[in-house]
């Protein structure tokens, strides 16, 4: 089938101001850094039995000796900031580097992991805060947040229904956990837009394999609780079993969707010039190319500068994959994710003349760091 030449035409980043380094917890939790084996982040990650039963514990291993399992940092919202303001800050950058004004965006896509409100969620709020006139929608896909709302956005240009779409995602972990759970160390916050509309010829989405994850059912839940004022709160628990279905599910929903999305789009994997693989562990990116067969060297990984991001993992990958010269106008790049209790999803396309929006701050020293990270 012959698609319309539609796809992302710009994107941009947007992280809170602080940077959380273990040293943090070293210094603030010791007792649980001592006890650290004891705690839910090495209950969720490590082998359900004696040795590594299947390929996601086999790469894991190395990072059993390591109480943070392989996270050096993560960004963190401030007082003053909240997923609102960093979906501000991200989809103004964004509008801004397609050379577009609020005016030309006909609908907004918003997909916030959390909003600010149980309901409604921030889509309304987000297009009061930049002037949008033109449809607002909320979404959830919890970690396939991104790739979902590029298929949607991406079908609706094609057929007319608008023309110009902006998709915002944010991802607030912090919010939902405790400084002295473990658990929080694996989390960190964050914000992306890109906007989506026609392209050059050949360029663009060229297919997208999405399928359900209802095995992983049970794994991440929320909790509702009430904090030491006694005022409710809302906290992500981990099942005890979320090791064990986590890594025997791994493989097999990275190789449905990144083999379906190729077959459908009709190239090959040596065809892949970049691969942008949700990073939710330190080991995950390692896993992905093993599994597929593929050179590391055409990927990075996040992840232990950011720590789990979420829905934010496959932005964050595509802009510095731009940034670091390892995506050029042309290339083919396949976006992998997997979300918990929602689907995994995999987008094959051809990239555009994608324009990226300014580096916050924090990013500075990050981007001169980066060339590590492709060592998975």
């Amino acid at each position: 089938m012959i698609y319309l030449p539609v796809g992302i035409r710009s994107i941009a980043v947007n992280f809170p101001s602080i940077i959380r380094t273990n040293d943090y917890w070293r210094e603030n939790y010791p007792d649980v850094v001592a006890t650290a084996e004891q705690k839910s982040l090495s209950k969720v990650f490590s082998p359900a039995d004696a040795t590594p039963s299947n390929k996601f514990e086999q790469e894991m291993t190395p990072y059993l000796k390591d109480p943070f399992r392989g996270t050096i940092e993560r960004r963190i919202l401030s007082a003053d900031e909240s997923s609102l303001t960093l979906e501000y800050g991200a989809a103004k950058e964004a509008i801004a580097a397609a050379q577009m004004s609020p005016k030309d965006i006909d609908l907004m896509i918003v997909a916030s992991l959390w909003p600010e409100n149980i309901l409604p969620g921030n889509a309304a709020f987000l297009a009061s805060q930049l002037g949008l006139y033109g449809a607002a929608w909320n979404l959830d896909s919890t970690c396939s947040n991104a790739m979902v709302a590029l298929q949607n956005a991406t079908a609706l240009v094609r057929t007319g229904e608008y023309r110009n779409v902006l998709v915002v995602i944010s991802c607030t972990y912090s919010r939902f956990t405790d400084e002295n759970d473990t658990l929080s160390w694996f989390f960190g916050d964050g914000a992306g837009a890109f906007v989506v509309a026609p392209l050059r010829s050949n360029q663009g989405i060229l297919s997208t394999k999405i399928i359900n994850t209802s095995a992983t059912c049970g794994t991440f839940y929320n909790e509702l609780t009430t904090n030491a004022e006694g005022k409710p709160r809302m906290l992500i628990r981990a099942a005890k079993n979320t090791n064990r279905v986590l890594s025997e599910t791994a493989v097999d929903y990275l190789r449905e969707c990144c083999l379906g999305a190729m077959i459908a789009a009709g190239v090959t994997l040596d065809e892949i010039k970049f691969f942008a693989f949700n990073t939710p562990t330190a080991w995950y990116s390692r896993l992905c190319t093993e599994a597929l067969g593929i050179e590391p060297e055409r990927t990075i990984n996040l992840y232990p500068h950011y720590a789990n991001i979420g829905p934010m993992l496959p932005i964050a990958n595509l802009y510095h994959g731009v940034q670091l010269g390892k995506i050029h106008e042309n290339d083919l790049v396949l976006v992998y994710t997997i979300g918990s209790v929602s689907n995994a999803a995999a987008t094959v396309m051809r990239w555009g003349n994608v324009a990226l929006g300014s580096a916050p701050v924090t990013l500075a020293n990050l981007t001169v760091r980066l060339p590590n990270l492709v060592l998975t």
